[in-house]
């Protein structure tokens, strides 16, 4: 297991968050807009940002990076306790690898996304197996596991490892949309141009690209949120090209919006996977059928099930988690 650990917020709170951000410049800055934006941030990032496990001084890079499987698409309040558990049961990657996937996937619980807990458990073998045991901090070896993307491998290293790497989330893109480019949404993600946006923000320190990367996201979940923005409470608010420019709206593209669930295939999928975790011997096809009532529904989320290996089809009838 890793002995790094993820940086901390630095206790230097530097100077006082009092000063007016339209009329007075920061000494350290050379009244460089963007170096303005991003102290700005950071010092109100070290008074403001919430305690979470994976900003606790000591937590490990195997704890950062199954964070990062778990935020994806859930909310904090949700990843929390399965992430305690999870680290209590699994305390290094090996500890993952050493069980089936089973167990992964029962673990994951009601998470969602049971994928994640998939690819998790292949991405510690790998780990365990390449690595000896020990979670990377290079972004290509990162990209390498199992599961992880542009946005997770750099998060890895930034924030468990300390290495400056923009990172982008959409909090961070709904920021800049704002606060830079004067726009009330982020346009559809692009690699490309989300991560030059980020880099031309980061500070050149690991220290304050640590915690520029983690202020950033911070305001835009807690504070530059999707609707009805605190805009009263920002501290870049006097920067804020979308303030200065009125608030206009958004008239860009914008992202393809996500199905309902309830009705959904996810929805029967999650059932099937329900009863699946419950079961610790297969599941019959007659008890699947009693889960939804439309058949040809069942069966596609049946077989998509199989074919992502979620389930697999046991020798004596019937089915199971895979146990690998």
């Amino acid at each position: 297991m890793s002995t790094r650990t993820a940086t901390p917020p630095r206790t230097d709170r530097g100077p006082s968050t009092d000063r007016n951000p339209s009329t007075d410049r920061d000494p350290r800055t050379n009244g460089n807009p963007s170096t303005e934006l991003a102290s700005d941030i950071i010092a109100w990032f070290h008074e403001n940002g919430r305690t979470l496990p994976w900003r606790e001084p000591g937590f490990s890079a195997w704890g950062t990076l199954v964070s990062e499987f778990m935020l994806q698409q859930t909310p904090v309040s949700r990843v929390i306790p399965h992430l305690e558990a999870w680290l209590e049961r699994w305390p290094t990657p090996a500890d993952l690898a050493d069980s089936p996937p089973a167990e992964a996937l029962r673990a994951w619980s009601s998470l969602g996304y049971p994928r994640r807990a998939l690819w998790l458990h292949e991405a510690a073998v790998q780990i365990t197996e390449r690595h000896a045991g020990v979670v990377p901090d290079d972004v290509d070896d990162l990209l390498a596991l199992k599961g992880v993307g542009d946005y997770t491998a750099r998060a890895v290293a930034a924030f468990a490892y300390g290495k400056r790497h923009p990172v982008v989330d959409t909090n961070t893109r709904r920021v800049i949309a704002r606060a830079v480019q004067g726009q009330a949404e982020p346009a559809p993600p692009s690699r490309g141009r989300d991560l030059a946006a980020m880099e031309a923000l980061l500070p050149e320190s690991d220290t304050d690209a640590h915690d520029f990367n983690a202020g950033i996201m911070e305001l835009g979940a807690l504070i530059c949120v999707a609707k009805s923005p605190r805009c009263g409470q920002c501290p870049v608010s006097a920067r804020c090209a979308w303030l200065a420019d009125g608030s206009p709206a958004y008239l860009g593209p914008v992202k393809a919006v996500q199905k309902k669930y309830e009705g959904s295939d996810r929805q029967v999928r999650g059932l099937i996977m329900k009863e699946l975790r419950a079961a610790h011997k297969p599941v019959t096809t007659a008890e699947i059928e009693t889960l939804w009532p439309d058949a040809v529904q069942r069966t596609r989320a049946l077989d998509g099930l199989l074919a992502d290996g979620l389930a697999v089809a046991s020798a004596q009838g019937g089915y199971t988690l895979p146990h690998g």
